[in-house]
């Protein structure tokens, strides 16, 4: 059997025009990784208040593992890992998010600016742009920490954010060099609608799935960034607790020589796990707000109930999905595109 690959985006096609579309659902992966997101965000937020402990108060045996009153166990210094933990979530998560938003901002108004304007507008801001690419990051980030003895988790923030922004711009730039010729934005144009207003509501929404991408993964170079610069010592570890002030005090304790794995696996395996799910959040929200993703993996799962059922999808320019007869020995057959079901 055969069946024709119908145009997702005809409804007409696939099965007269009264027919509604049935609205877009994100995928599995989008709902694990911001439920994962949700979940890390509401330690972050009630976190110091469930603590049971101050993480800088001795409260119990020196390197006492996991235990009934001590779920994480001890440090060197007699505190509580779990009570470090749940402080620390915050300012590691208010670091990330914040550099993010700071850094998506600013790739916008330079990427879209250069983009839109054109001549020596664009030049001058592709410059700068690239001017940060090449600068080395982390260099230039342990030299801006160094007059920051005693900084905050917002001049962290501003300090990672300043390196974090350039990629975002070039690729919305290239984005929107190739959306001001179309035709809709030279309409507005002609109609005589103001440049913001175009940039705002003709330009920007075609580039939503970019913008999320860069503010995603942004998030997560900020996140990696600041536990780096507080694993090395290089932002005041006697200040604010994070998941890299942990990472940190355990590295200078030599738990993992003295085998205290409960000091230093909860950090980073917290990390590890809220990388994950920026990184799910933002596969699976490119596939529902890009239409080409969305047509594409509509399609590839139709095709994949089609060919269970021992159909052989045939699209409209000939080639052919064979079915799987491999659990009944027969090779697969392709049929002409006039076949019927």
């Amino acid at each position: 059997m055969t069946v024709p690959l119908v145009d997702q985006q005809a409804p007409e096609a696939a099965g007269g025009a009264g027919r509604r579309r049935k609205p877009r659902r994100l995928s599995n992966k989008t709902y694990v990784g911001l439920g994962m997101l949700a979940v890390f965000v509401v330690v972050g937020v009630i976190g110091p208040t469930i603590a049971p402990y101050n993480p800088s108060t001795s409260v119990g045996p020196t390197l006492h593992g996991p235990t009934g009153h001590f779920l994480l166990g001890t440090t060197q210094n007699d505190q509580d890992v779990l009570s470090q933990l749940l402080v620390g979530a915050r300012t590691t998560l208010v670091v990330g998010f914040l550099s993010g938003l700071i850094a998506t901002v600013l790739s916008v108004l330079v990427g879209v600016t250069a983009g839109y304007l054109g001549g020596l507008a664009d030049e001058g801001l592709s410059l700068l742009a690239n001017l940060f690419l090449v600068i080395p990051a982390l260099p230039l980030l342990i030299v801006m920490t160094s007059y920051l003895p005693k900084a905050g988790p917002l001049a962290v923030a501003v300090v990672i954010s300043v390196t974090g922004w350039a990629w975002g711009a070039r690729v919305l730039r290239a984005q929107t060099l190739s959306i001001r010729r179309r035709d809709f934005v030279d309409a507005a144009r002609i109609a005589g609608e103001r440049t913001w207003r175009i940039v705002l509501f003709e330009i920007l929404p075609n580039e939503a799935a970019i913008v999320v991408s860069s503010f995603l993964f942004t998030v997560l170079f900020a996140i990696l960034t600041q536990v780096a610069l507080d694993f090395l010592g290089l932002v005041n570890p006697s200040g604010d607790w994070s998941w890299g002030t942990m990472l940190y005090w355990a590295q200078s304790d030599q738990a993992l020589q003295v085998g205290a794995w409960w000091w230093f696996v909860p950090p980073g395996l917290c990390i590890a796990l809220v990388g994950a799910g920026l990184a799910l959040a933002n596969f699976g929200l490119d596939e529902w707000i890009n239409p080409r993703l969305r047509a594409a993996g509509v399609t590839s799962r139709r095709d994949a109930r089609l060919a269970r059922m021992g159909v052989t999808v045939v699209d409209r320019r000939g080639r052919s999905t064979p079915r799987r007869d491999a659990a009944v020995g027969s090779r697969p057959t392709a049929t002409p595109v006039g076949g019927r079901l």
